[in-house]
């Protein structure tokens, strides 16, 4: 198959990457590098099949010869993205996934959906099946990337009724592992970053709230099985077995062997309390479960940021961000953007 995958060089575009090319299939990545980094697809630049073209695919997808799939990661998926970047987080869930839908439609290729269990918001029902339709506060800090991905469901679907799309929509629960960025805001990077630095771990209220963590290699089996599916979906892709966030602190101190201690702090705003996935319908369409333990998870993940201690750069106003180096096979076209080879 011959794939393209926007948000390509992000933390599971790259991963998704990296499995497509081992199976034997070529590979189009397609990233602005807001929030991607292009050392996530350094070491694949020389693969047979796979290309990483610079783009913002809310203004256009330069993707030339056939297409068979397409994935749509690109977005900002972290709290700490979507805050610095509201309009460009609405814009890849509206522009963007219409940008890429039509690409898809032109050559009836399957169009993959990436969405998010943010779309159930702070769940009234537990846990949540796909025919929940969440409790989301519409204008609260987490409704810029919410309502995306709201939408981009609602956009998805509309093409595959109106336009014949082949269309799966898959919702994301928590994941981690390798090539996370240690200042992205979320739980499992923040916690081990700070263990490894020897900061205290921060816990909102009393951490008693509770999430599923899947590993990134599972969840990436499940992406690969929609993208192989006839399946319309929504699928929920995420580990069942539910943790506290204070089980998940305590579980980082023992693995790096940190004295840090917790220190706790008020809970945000619309701060789910506790989310889980049904994961029956991936189980019974798709044959997908999660196969890897937590510890096991946490244990690659951990050896992996202790091999990369420089993982963000400090810009000039103090805050961290992501290494947006654009890709290093990228070229200059005359309007000064840089693109991958073609």
């Amino acid at each position: 198959m011959r794939v393209v995958i926007s948000g390509g060089s992000g933390f599971l575009g790259s991963h998704l990457a990296e499995a497509l090319l081992a199976r034997g299939d070529e590979v189009r990545c397609l990233d602005d590098f807001s929030s991607g980094r292009a050392q996530n697809v350094a070491h694949l630049r020389h693969t047979p099949g796979f290309a990483c073209v610079r783009c913002d695919v809310t203004e256009s997808v330069p993707v030339t010869g056939p297409v068979d799939a397409v994935v749509h990661l690109a977005s900002a998926a972290s709290p700490f993205d979507y805050a610095r970047r509201p309009l460009q987080t609405l814009a890849a869930g509206s522009r963007g996934t219409e940008n890429l839908l039509r690409l898809a439609v032109r050559h009836r290729a399957r169009f993959v959906l990436a969405s998010t269990s943010e779309v159930y918001g702070d769940p009234e029902v537990h846990p949540q099946r796909e025919d929940y339709w969440g409790h989301v506060n519409p204008v609260g800090p987490r409704s810029v990337y919410d309502e995306a991905k709201r939408f981009a469901e609602a956009l998805s679907t509309a093409y595959r009724r109106a336009e014949g799309a082949d269309v799966g929509i898959v919702r994301i629960f928590n994941t981690y592992g390798p090539r996370m960025r240690a200042h992205d805001g979320r739980v499992v990077s923040t916690f081990v970053r700070q263990a490894l630095d020897g900061e205290p771990l921060t816990l909102f209220g009393d951490g008693g709230q509770t999430r599923s963590f899947c590993y990134v290699d599972d969840l990436v089996r499940g992406l690969i099985a929609m993208v192989d599916a006839r399946l319309p979906g929504p699928v929920n892709l995420g580990n069942p077995v539910e943790r506290t966030v204070r089980e998940l602190a305590e579980l980082v101190l023992r693995i790096t062997g940190s004295a840090s201690g917790l220190r706790c702090l008020p809970l945000p705003d619309d701060d789910p309390v506790r989310r889980r996935p049904d994961i029956t319908l991936a189980r019974e369409r798709l044959g997908w479960r999660p196969r890897i333990p937590l510890e096991t998870g946490l244990g690659r993940t951990v050896a992996w940021f202790a091999a990369h201690p420089g993982d963000a750069v400090r810009h000039p106003d103090g805050s961290r961000h992501p290494d947006t180096a654009r890709h290093p096979d990228a070229v200059r076209r005359p309007d000064r953007s840089p693109v991958g080879r073609p």
